[in-house]
């Protein structure tokens, strides 16, 4: 038994990070303290006066840890990284917590490409960005590649180096200068790039006034479709021009954040300039902030968003910050050069940082119509499923099953589950299967879910034994219906699985037509025919979800079977050194080719490692 009286006792008067755990030994929250002991007691003094969600913190604190540091600095960046590691229920969770892409010219290279990543690194390439979709990135790079004549392709290519018989199909559509047959230099290469990067950094007047005049001079030499040709590269640049708006005259790269909130929930919108210009925004719903203040908001905003991201900005402008000093020092760290904090109060940006409030405010009231709008739906939805099936209550939460395999290769299982309607994804498990060899679809979903009832049971004893609360384990919540992705067949395995256990949970078997459109439900070996619209398109996409969840996790299975090289039965070649040879090669055919002297150039390949390179590929 946790003794609190004892360790809050001994709690040091040091800098550190704090972990509160529920009785099942789950991390619910991680926080940073200047001083342990005074940060860490306040949770459990009655005198003082803590939020409702504090409040219902605490009431599920059954134990706490603590890692000392040396400083604040240290407790900060640890805490940053056990929020990402835990995802802790009662912290600040971005729910987007994507990186976002990037436009990367690799001027690293002879002959460098344009490509999109959502990785930065220091190799020596110009990056651009981020942009907020993936979507905005491959629009501007197919215009890109219709306005200039740069390579796509992922070959080495240096300079007098020729190592390419014949050009690809971009050459002959006049897509690429084709520099692997050495039909043109580096340095005329190089001129076509530097207009790319001055076009990606919003300078476009001298591109656009080349070529205008070049279409002019075609023109009036009768060269009309040459002249076409300029026209619509120029409409092309516009268009790319167009996706970048112009907001201010310097060159900075700013972030501005600013919050709107109701009485229950907050929007956090974020307005990314980069070279002056906005080139994307994006916003965060925050729920239950009702009793927080906007700067905590912020503050742990900022710690989750630049904490995962692959670019920090020179100037963050933000309304209101707490612990500003010790962000910008945090931020500063990260991005290895100064990052500062401001709140503006007039000019400009104070301006910009209205507008993004505003568009905060918006984005927070469409969201409660939405939610409002889309709760409703859901609640008629159970409601429609209580009656066709007669329950009696309305199925708040509901667990739908799958299986997933190849001619019986790595089986697989998934369980998704939906509350109130709506996928609660940190629920979702995944099931490989252990005791079924084969292709047997009613044996391995017998296991799967044999496996997470006798855990359900198993949690709920060792709670029970240990006197606490039920708290959401693993499976300890049991669902108010089961969908099974299947017929009769898969709906009587799970009868017998729960009547084996002596459990009671309905269970209805989703069926589809020839045409593999949701037809309708089996239950008490009937099938239901269903006429309701939204409830054959919630229980598609309850069907949707299940089977994407298992292939997904199938997929992987077999991807990692599957990534094999033939540079893996190389002596003295492991992971590190493979991947650095196809970085620097390209491919196994470059690898081929390449001499000692060549070899030894990658970083970490030895004389040994070299001699068994060339061995390999002699014999």
């Amino acid at each position: 038994m946790f003794d609190f009286k004892y360790q809050l006792k001994i709690l040091p008067d040091k800098p550190g990070v704090y972990l509160m755990k529920n009785n099942l030994g789950e991390i619910i929250y991680v926080g940073k303290a200047k001083i342990l002991k005074n940060r860490v007691r306040q949770y459990f003094r009655k005198s003082v006066n803590h939020s409702k969600k504090v409040e219902s913190m605490v009431e599920k604190i059954s134990e706490f840890e603590y890692i000392v540091t040396d400083s604040e600095m240290e407790a900060l960046i640890l805490e940053c990284n056990l929020i990402k590691k835990y995802r802790p229920k009662y912290n600040i969770l971005l729910k987007d917590d994507k990186q976002y892409p990037f436009i990367k010219v690799t001027i690293n290279e002879d002959f460098p490409r344009i490509i999109s990543t959502r990785k930065v690194i220091k190799d020596g390439s110009k990056y651009f960005g981020p942009y907020v979709d993936g979507y905005s990135v491959r629009d501007i790079l197919e215009m890109i590649q219709k306005t200039f004549p740069i390579r796509r392709c992922r070959k080495v290519i240096k300079e007098n180096e020729n190592k390419y018989d014949r050009p690809c199909l971009n050459y002959h559509i006049k897509r690429c200068k084709a520099p692997c047959v050495s039909n043109i230099t580096k340095e005329e290469y190089r001129k076509i790039i530097d207009d790319v990067i001055k076009l990606l950094s919003g300078k476009s007047y001298d591109i656009t006034s080349k070529l205008k005049k070049e279409m002019k001079e075609a023109s009036e030499n009768l060269q009309f479709e040459k002249a076409g040709e300029y026209r619509d590269k120029l409409l092309l640049i516009d268009k790319i021009s167009e996706k970048q708006k112009i907001i201010l005259n310097n060159f900075e790269n700013d972030d501005y954040i600013a919050l709107a909130r109701d009485e229950k929930d907050s929007c956090i919108q974020i307005f990314f300039v980069r070279n002056g210009k906005i080139i994307g925004r994006e916003h965060f719903i925050i729920q239950d902030t009702f009793d927080m203040k906007e700067e905590h908001i912020i503050n742990n905003f900022i710690k989750e968003f630049y904490g995962g991201v692959a670019f920090i900005p020179h100037n963050i402008f933000v309304t209101n910050i707490e612990e500003c000093d010790l962000l910008e020092k945090w931020l500063s760290s990260k991005k290895q050069r100064k990052v500062s904090i401001k709140i503006p109060v007039k000019g400009e940006k104070k301006k910009i940082l209205d507008l993004v409030e505003k568009n905060a405010e918006t984005t927070l009231n469409n969201f409660k119509i939405k939610y409002l709008r889309d709760n409703k739906k859901h609640i008629d939805i159970l409601n429609t499923i209580k009656d066709i099936l007669k329950l009696d209550e309305v199925p708040k939460r509901i667990e739908a099953y799958d299986i997933s395999n190849i001619q019986g290769f790595d089986s697989v299982g998934s369980m998704i589950v939906f509350e109130k309607g709506i996928p609660k994804k940190s629920d979702y498990r995944r099931f490989k299967i252990k005791t079924v060899k084969g292709s047997n679809d009613y044996k391995s979903m017998e296991e799967i879910l044999t496996r997470r009832f006798k855990h359900g049971l198993e949690e709920i004893k060792s709670i029970q034994e240990r006197n606490l609360n039920l708290s959401a384990g693993k499976f300890c919540v049991f669902p108010d219906l089961i969908l099974m992705d299947g017929g009769k067949g898969q709906v009587n395995i799970a009868l017998e699985v729960l009547s084996k256990f002596d459990i009671h949970i309905p269970v209805c078997g989703m069926v589809k037509d020839d045409k593999h459109r949701t037809r309708g439900l089996i239950y008490d070996n009937e099938e239901l025919s269903i006429t309701d619209r939204e409830l054959i398109k919630f229980i598609t996409r309850v069907q949707d979800e299940v089977h994407r969840f298992a292939i997904s996790y199938h997929r992987s299975l077999r991807g990692r079977k599957s990534i094999h090289s033939i540079l893996d039965d190389i002596p003295n070649i492991g992971d590190k050194r493979r991947k650095q040879l196809l970085m620097k090669f390209g491919g196994i055919e470059n690898i081929k080719k390449a001499s000692f002297d060549d070899l030894m150039k990658v970083p970490s390949i030895d004389k040994k490692a070299a001699n068994s390179i060339l061995d390999f590929f002699s014999m």
